[in-house]
């Protein structure tokens, strides 16, 4: 497997970074900023992981009164006229995701826009009215951990919210054992309620990624309705955040193993993030450069966007 040239993945490098780049974005989000204040009707929109970060970000922002705050893939964002969105907020770590500059030049001059932004010398920058710099949260793996959290930090820090115990329970997780048995699993299936839904989403992905694993992840309470008749022994059901009433029950009676922790959501990701490593080398994966992915989606300007 390649790697940096220390031995180490530079996913890992990234990972383990996470608690500083946190505090950096605490910094960020505290100072004066362009993201839009509250009683504003926003649109947020990203690709994959910066979608799944997306939909945290509107699910938090409405529930703290905020504004309205709809989460939308980039493809398929529905920016018209008649929905009055005051400020569309992208976010993508490469600034060169053909759907982002798409939507970024389809609203120039009519909605602003604010770009959370890795990297800088990227067309995003010059499409965008407004500019959050992340470049310290900047990665070289393909596989995204720390500049997705970071951006989320920042934007729960916008909102209002004290990240030092998440920052905290990140160092923890760092720390935290891996058992064998997550390793080894055959599923995993990550659920969560209001915010965590979108981190499940991106855990989900991350293990998919990294680790071509089977994943799925869905809402805390839809999982019984249906795709809980997946859970079985060798299977892992991991909660992020509270459990519904009833749900860890349903779990272990299929012989599964369900996971659920005290730490900050946010944090719990970083676990995950360590999974999904482990998970790779043991299959003999090269994470930094996982089967037919590459750090940006580029597309041929004459194709549409389906």
């Amino acid at each position: 497997m390649s790697g940096t040239s220390n031995g180490s993945s530079h996913m890992e490098q990234e990972l383990r970074s996470q608690p500083e780049t946190w505090r950096e974005a605490v910094r960020l989000g505290g100072a004066d900023s362009p993201l839009p204040k509250a009683g504003r009707r926003v649109a947020v929109v990203g690709c994959g992981t910066s979608w799944f970060m997306a939909q945290s970000y509107a699910a938090l922002r409405e529930a703290a009164g905020a504004g309205v705050t709809d989460a939308f893939p980039a493809s398929e964002a529905f920016l018209g006229t008649d929905r009055g969105y005051d400020a569309v907020v992208a976010i993508t770590r490469s600034g060169t995701t053909t759907e982002v500059l798409r939507i970024l030049d389809a609203v120039r001059g009519r909605i602003p826009t604010v770009t959370l932004l890795g990297d800088q010398d990227t067309p995003a920058k010059e499409l965008s009215d407004e500019i959050v710099a992340l470049p310290f949260a900047d990665e070289r793996s393909v596989v995204q951990t720390r500049f997705a959290t970071t951006a989320l930090a920042l934007l729960r820090t916008h909102l209002g919210e004290d990240l030092s115990t998440a920052i905290d329970d990140a160092e923890e997780a760092l720390s935290a054992p891996v058992p064998q048995e997550w390793v080894d699993a055959e599923q995993f299936s990550f659920l969560g309620t209001g915010w965590t839904v979108g981190l499940a989403n991106e855990a989900a992905l991350k293990m998919r990624e990294a680790a071509q694993s089977w994943t799925e992840s869905y809402p805390a309470m839809e999982y019984r309705h249906g795709p809980i008749s997946i859970a079985a022994p060798g299977r892992v059901t991991w909660l992020f955040g509270n459990a519904p009433e009833g749900l860890a029950d349903q779990v272990i009676g299929t012989g599964a193993r369900f996971v659920a922790h005290d730490r900050d959501p946010l944090a719990d990701l970083v676990l995950v993030h360590r999974v999904a490593l482990e998970r790779a080398r043991a299959r003999g994966l090269d994470p930094d450069n996982p089967r037919s992915l590459t750090r940006s989606v580029m597309l041929d300007t004459t194709t549409p966007v389906s």
